[in-house]
């Protein structure tokens, strides 16, 4: 789903417009009181999209404050992580206590009021999951209602990345990939908040282990055309071992080599038959494509689809 502000009548004046906005998603998404910046154009977008029973959302915009009365708040019955993606800080009040949610930081809400303002421009991520589906893994979740999170926590940057993956997502999600995926961020939500003992233990097993496993198999698709990419680079940016990367991708069935390898494979086989490189000499393809050994190359090139770089063009 997607509400932008683009698409109201634009015939309306700049107050119409917000009022409108404001009135369609109070119906539609979610209660609560906004305001807007005064000095600049309102402008607003909303992105969401169900993952089985949680919600991942976004907003961008000239929004600078939100409210959440205690009669919205007593009507929800769910757990909100709100992450803060604008480049400064967000300040408020969370019931009666002064909360600060840095840049990439978070706030976990329920059934609490709440009051945040920031500056002309804010953006946020929004988890959002049935308290039930939390509190069924993890107990003792009520005292962590107003928790400010560190942008640093590691199960909170794997939540981001991990539901990060979810912009480029076109399509719908099968069941089945929509309950992997949620189970998996309701564990590093659990973990984000503050799980402990067995709890910790077990969803450090699942959600943890996945969203590392997710964060590595999404740099390696990005990365895979560096000469220099290896687990110890991966590992590095990542902060985590090269040995932990291995045992996760070998648990997972490709070594990081041979991910690597067919990816880089793929990719100068697409060249190679695309007409707009025909242009292009094969040894130009083969290091655009992240080898730096041409014989190398040409040998995993035979072996893996039957025939020399120069046949398949």
């Amino acid at each position: 789903m997607i509400f932008s502000s683009s698409d109201l009548p634009a015939h309306l004046d700049d107050h119409a417009r917000f009022k409108l906005w404001h009135e369609v998603f109070n119906a539609e998404i979610a209660e609560a009181h906004f305001s807007k910046a005064e000095t600049i154009p309102f402008d607003m977008t909303f992105k969401g999209i169900a993952i089985g029973p949680v919600t991942y959302s976004t907003m961008a915009g000239t929004i600078n404050g939100a409210v959440r009365t205690p009669a919205h708040a007593a009507a929800d019955e769910h757990y909100t992580v709100h992450i803060n993606t604008s480049r400064s800080a967000v300040g408020g009040v969370h019931e009666k206590r002064d909360v600060e949610i840095s840049s990439g930081g978070a706030l976990v809400n329920a059934s609490q009021a709440q009051r945040l303002s920031g500056g002309d421009h804010n953006s946020w991520i929004l988890v959002r999951m049935p308290m039930t589906m939390l509190e069924a893994n993890f107990s003792g979740l009520a005292s962590s209602q107003g928790r400010v999170i560190a942008p640093d926590h590691e199960a909170l940057r794997l939540l981001r990345r991990y539901v990060g993956l979810l912009d480029t997502e076109n399509g719908t999600l099968s069941a089945g990939i929509a309950d992997h995926m949620a189970a998996t961020i309701v564990d590093l939500t659990g973990l984000a908040i503050g799980a402990r003992g067995d709890e910790a233990e077990l969803a450090g097993m699942r959600g943890l282990r996945r969203a590392r496993l997710g964060a590595v198999l999404d740099r390696i698709r990005r990365d895979y055309s560096r000469p220099n990419l290896s687990a110890e680079t991966v590992g590095r940016e990542l902060g985590l071992s090269a040995r932990y990367i291995q045992d996760l991708l070998a648990a997972s069935g490709a070594s990081f080599s041979e991910r690597v390898l067919e990816l880089r494979l793929q990719h100068a086989r697409k060249m190679l038959c695309a007409p707009s490189h025909r242009g292009k000499r094969i040894g130009e393809i083969v290091y655009a494509s992240g080898f730096n050994d041409i014989s190398y190359f040409n040998r995993c090139f035979r072996l893996r689809f039957g025939c020399t770089p120069g046949a398949a063009r």
